[in-house]
């Protein structure tokens, strides 16, 4: 579709249907994964471990996704991720022991893993460069919905059919995903391996050059990597570490668990209802103009949360936590976008996935260190600075020219 008459409407339904379904299918199940594992035998501890297997098995899958998404193309890889999540769904209802459902659990994580870096690449060669950040923050509001409802959608699944239901719930939810996804149209080249020589298609002495690979893109990308990839890795370590900090403050002041619940839900409430605006800025603006303020907003307000004693005060600042993670919903998304190169799109996105996952499993690491050595106020405050210190990085090297000028395409 021409760059100056595309909408995104004309590519709703099948971008941003699954994602929705997806969402749905993972927040299904995520308030149930522990007591599955405590009705199979788990203690607390080994329950809580459990939890951490979606977020492992989606690491340590970052970068076999992108042989998938290049092997077989984007829509395959949706519709193959959308199944595996399903049939890890129905394993995890069936296991008949705690190692079977550690299994299941990790699946799921390495299904998210392909899914989530097949929809980005797919969107990002679909959508005009002027409409970019607008698409992928969007994207990532469509899933944090699906992620709000799916407790919802099992809760009223489990009242009669107990635990099981959550996971039917998130079986069907993944594989209506993959219905959905077979029918968005595939790029017409699957993995773009073509090669963009002198004559468009062949390289020197009419030979096409060598497709990219993983270790390729590291080396000729490493200073992004080195510099941006930072900012993005600190991004995620505070995103994480804030859904922690505010049921832990909660409990730390004395509030009840319905309180905390209400203001936790109301803290997500203001991340979802902001994506598009926040989009659209970075496409008219700039990224720096939202990647900076998301990281300020969130650093300031995790620096503010030790100070709160009531209800009220926690409140507030859970607020203005939602509201500067709401701002830069799919910033990680647009910057690999930004930086990725075509041949090897898929294998950028893979290694910038990967740093966003690092990210995800060393800020909660880090809260737990800080609070065992010093207090929990210290492990907050730690937090704190980190938003700070991402949105210093961010400044330096997210390049202040409109997203035209920094395209990588």
């Amino acid at each position: 579709m021409p760059a100056e008459s595309f909408n995104l409407k004309s590519i709703a339904v099948g971008a941003y249907g699954p994602s929705l379904l997806y969402g749905v299918a993972t927040g299904a199940i995520l308030p149930v994964i522990a007591l599955s594992a405590r009705s199979l035998g788990a203690d607390i501890a080994t329950a809580a471990l459990v939890i951490t297997l979606t977020g492992i098995g989606s690491l340590v899958t970052n970068v076999p996704a992108t042989l998938i998404a290049t092997r077989f193309g984007e829509r395959r890889a949706l519709v193959g991720a959308s199944l595996w999540c399903s049939a890890a769904m129905v394993l995890g209802l069936l296991a008949p022991n705690l190692a079977v459902f550690t299994a299941a659990i990790f699946m799921v994580g390495m299904a998210g893993a392909v899914f989530g870096l097949a929809r980005q690449s797919y969107l990002t060669e679909v959508v005009p460069i002027h409409f970019r950040a607008r698409a992928l923050s969007t994207l990532g509001g469509v899933t944090r919905i699906g992620v709000f409802l799916g407790p919802f959608a099992a809760a009223l699944a489990m009242s009669s059919a107990g635990l099981a239901g959550a996971y039917w719930v998130g079986a069907g939810a993944a594989l209506l995903a993959a219905v959905l996804s077979s029918r968005v149209p595939e790029l017409a080249a699957p993995g773009r391996l073509a090669m963009t020589g002198p004559t468009g298609i062949e390289g020197v002495m009419g030979q096409a050059p060598a497709a990219p690979t993983v270790r390729s893109i590291l080396r000729s990308h490493r200073r992004v990597f080195a510099t941006v990839g930072i900012g993005v890795l600190l991004i995620a370590a505070i995103r994480a570490t804030r859904q922690a900090v505010l049921p832990l403050w909660a409990q730390d002041i004395g509030l009840d668990v319905t309180t905390t619940a209400l203001i936790y839900g109301l803290s997500g409430a203001i991340d979802m209802l902001i994506f598009y605006p926040a989009g659209k800025l970075m496409d008219v603006k700039g990224r720096r103009w939202v990647a900076v303020p998301c990281m300020v907003i969130m650093g300031i307000a995790l620096i503010l949360l030790p100070f709160t004693a009531d209800a009220v005060g926690l409140l507030l600042v859970a607020l203005l936590i939602g509201f500067g993670n709401g701002i830069g919903s799919g910033i990680v998304m647009t910057l690999g976008a930004d930086f990725s190169p075509n041949p090897g799109r898929p294998q950028f996105l893979g290694i910038w996935r990967l740093l966003s996952d690092i990210g995800t499993m060393t800020g909660p690491g880090i809260l737990a260190g800080v609070t065992a050595i010093a207090t929990l106020s210290a492990g907050i405050w730690a937090t704190g600075g980190l938003g700070v210190l991402a949105a210093l990085v961010l400044w330096f090297w997210i390049p202040p020219h409109r997203p035209t000028a920094i395209a990588r395409n």
